[in-house]
């Protein structure tokens, strides 16, 4: 029978930590703890760890409200309070200290100010840096690149672009860009500009 490899809070911690962006860390370390080292003996610490999972991802994804940062402020709380045992603890505290930063509130308000969380970036092709090469196109596979390759002695063609409703920003198009073309800014999105 093989054995379940038991994963340390500090691991995931440090693994957190390597996040841009204060919210990425916070959901990052929660679902780790939850896979792992969390026992789930005590209520405030199983509990708290999942809500807060859940008011984590809804920031994430863009669909957060305050109710959810006030409720992660008060989750955290209880946890620290309450929970049996010190990985429960230190887990809420790792939240908790990235709640004092402006990032949490930045995402509610439709902002990541990072650019690190897919709800809130977009990746865009610099036309005057693109040589038409198509890589990009042809390592995209959710077909979000729309353009053609450029041939010799031919003109007409149809720059490349990124579908922003097809991305789901993996990155794979800017690895291979040779150019630097392919750039990650803020979301058009929330000042109205259709995509």
């Amino acid at each position: 029978m093989e054995k379940k490899k038991v994963v340390k809070v500090e691991e995931i911690k440090k693994a957190a930590e390597e996040k841009r962006c204060p919210v990425q860390k916070a959901a990052y370390y929660i679902e780790e703890f939850l896979k792992g080292p969390m026992c789930g003996r005590c209520f405030p610490c199983a509990f708290g760890s999942y809500e807060a999972g859940v008011r984590l991802r809804n920031i994430i994804e863009g669909s957060g409200k305050e109710e959810d940062i006030f409720a992660l402020r008060r989750i955290t709380e209880d946890m620290i309070v309450a929970s049996l045992c010190k990985r429960g603890k230190d887990s809420a505290e790792f939240v908790h200290e990235w709640m004092e930063t402006d990032a949490f509130k930045e995402h509610v308000e439709g902002r990541c100010p990072d650019i690190d969380c897919p709800a809130f970036i977009e990746y865009i092709i610099i036309p005057e840096k693109c040589t038409m090469c198509g890589l990009c196109k042809e390592v995209c596979k959710y077909n979000a690149v729309l353009g053609e390759k450029k041939v010799k002695y031919k003109t007409g063609y149809l720059p490349f672009e990124v579908r922003q409703k097809r991305c789901v920003k993996c990155g794979d198009c800017i690895d291979v860009c040779p150019t630097g073309a392919i750039i990650v800014t803020e979301s058009r999105k929330k000042e109205g500009v259709k995509v």
